[in-house]
């Protein structure tokens, strides 16, 4: 297996908090944070630090809005978050297949 592969994954997608949220996001076009956070059991605050990193590279967009005189946050995936999930995804593919045994 070439190592340099290794060294291609993305590092903005590829730590655990994050991936979720992605993989969460390629399976719909948009989550709301409450959402999230209750599917992924994690704290307000890592989850907005999670999607605070996804949104300044460009991979989500974050919506606020109103709905019953309450506010939502809704999360989902931009263009440039697919194409840098799909070649996330593409890479992965790569590395497993390099490492099986033959």
């Amino acid at each position: 297996m070439n190592p340099e592969a290794l060294l291609q994954l993305d590092r903005v997608i590829h730590e655990k908090g994050r991936l979720a949220i992605m993989s969460m996001l390629a399976a719909s076009p948009e989550l709301s944070f409450t959402e999230l956070r209750e599917t992924l059991q994690m704290t307000d605050g890592n989850l907005t630090t999670h999607i605070r990193t996804l949104q300044e590279a460009g991979y989500v967009a974050v919506a606020k809005s109103y709905r019953n005189k309450r506010s939502l946050t809704t999360i989902s995936m931009t263009e440039a978050g697919r194409a840098a999930f799909a070649a996330y995804l593409g890479l992965l593919e790569r590395i497993v297949r390099e490492a099986k045994p033959r």
